[in-house]
């Protein structure tokens, strides 16, 4: 009989994966997937750049290239990123195949068995299974409406600061809870990092898919506020912004992380997918990508408030959920001792889909919520999965 490693030992399936095979169903009308639409993707515009490539290009495209990334893609995300507010001096940026790979590969470069990973609670489920496939210990932090609870975070950073190696942190239009951080939340987690040796794991793959523009001074990273003392890694993403498919995002850190970084990689591919790295620096460099958010943001801005009316007028008392002002998030929260996975049985079996709480709960314990995400789910039926949800919830409130 084979034998496993310790670390494949600890390894668990993604729930999310799971539930969203019982929703592939086209008759299921599914809230599970944080993805894009499959309509809103600029399918034009990619067949404009591939269809405008010269030769020599996209031969190019279709060799390897360096693990670090396709050089002109690093120009053009840098001038991205300056504009963005970022700083560039003394950091490097490594391209790597989705935001996924930079937290795995962060995690792989400082996390030994048994070292702690301060994050929020709820938190992207793709984080948490990359710090326990590394066998970290996690501390969760309760998330606020503003940010993660300052208080309890003070008191966990002073009370195992030794064991402490990484926060990880989800500011912008957060996955799964769909809060922003506000400016002042921001400032205090920079001063309270500050002079500390953690490492601070800011992702970013929503920042730029703010409903209104009020709230775009928001959505200016942490890292481009906080002084140099902080190590910060800020991570990116092309899925929300581009598409998913690619499988590209990116790690913006100080040169010594970002080169053992760059080493960490070469172990898992020997570079991220040419032809999507090219395809991406032709849609940054040749403006695209601005017009491009223009049109996305009303859509899911008309998607969050349909489904915000639709829980106005369908939920019952007692359950309440966040307001996003951005990205593709709903968490809707029920009564202390309420089991989201008895709402789901009975919500798929009528033809809706969502994901359970317990899947973003660092422990996997609290499972009184759940995440709906409105990006992927065609307006006209949101209203009617909604329901649908609504009333498994009533039946399982009255049991």
């Amino acid at each position: 009989m084979v034998e496993y490693s310790s670390n494949a030992r600890n390894m668990r399936s993604s729930e999310i994966r799971r539930l969203m095979k019982l929703a592939s169903d086209p008759s299921v009308i599914s809230f599970a997937g944080g993805m894009p639409a499959n309509d809103l993707f600029p399918i034009e515009i990619v067949d404009e750049i591939y269809n405008n490539l010269s030769k020599s290009v996209k031969q190019a495209a279709l060799q390897y290239g360096p693990t670090y990334g396709y050089p002109p893609l690093i120009d053009s995300l840098k001038e991205y990123l300056r504009s963005r507010g970022l700083p560039l001096e003394g950091q490097s940026l490594l391209i790597t195949a989705g935001a996924q790979q930079a937290i795995n590969i962060l995690t792989k470069v400082f996390i030994d068995p048994g070292d702690r990973v301060i994050t929020e609670s709820p938190a992207f489920i793709g984080a948490l299974a990359a710090f326990n496939s590394y066998r970290a210990n996690l501390s969760a932090i309760p998330l606020e409406d503003d940010g993660i609870n300052i208080d309890l975070l003070e008191k966990e950073l002073d009370a195992r600061s030794p064991q402490i190696k990484m926060v990880y942190l989800s500011p912008y239009f957060h996955n799964p809870a769909g809060i922003i951080y506000s400016e002042q939340r921001k400032k205090e987690v920079l001063e309270m990092l500050s002079g500390r040796p953690h490492v601070l794991l800011e992702d970013d793959p929503y920042g730029e898919l703010y409903f209104d523009e009020a709230d775009k001074p928001l959505t200016r990273p942490m890292k481009a506020i906080a002084d140099a003392s902080i190590p910060i890694c800020y991570i990116g993403s092309f899925a929300k912004i581009f598409g998913p498919g690619l499988r590209l995002g990116w790690l913006l850190g100080p040169e010594s992380i970002v080169e053992k970084c760059e080493m960490a990689k070469q172990s898992m591919d020997a570079c991220s997918a040419t032809l999507s790295q090219v395809l991406t620096h032709e849609y940054l460099s040749g403006g695209k990508l601005a017009p491009y958010l223009s049109r996305l943001r009303p859509v899911y801005a008309r998607r969050a408030r349909l489904m915000l009316d639709a829980l106005e007028r369908c939920m019952p008392d007692g359950i309440t959920w966040t307001r996003p002002r951005g990205g593709f998030y709903v968490w809707l929260s029920m009564p202390s001792g309420a089991d989201a996975t008895e709402v789901f049985n009975r919500s798929i079996a009528r033809g809706a889909a969502f994901v359970i709480g317990s899947a973003f709960d660092p422990h996997g314990v609290n499972n009184n919520s759940m995440r709906l995400a409105f990006s992927f789910t065609p307006e006209e039926k949101i209203g009617k999965g909604i329901e649908i949800i609504a009333d498994a919830i009533k039946e399982t409130m009255q049991d």
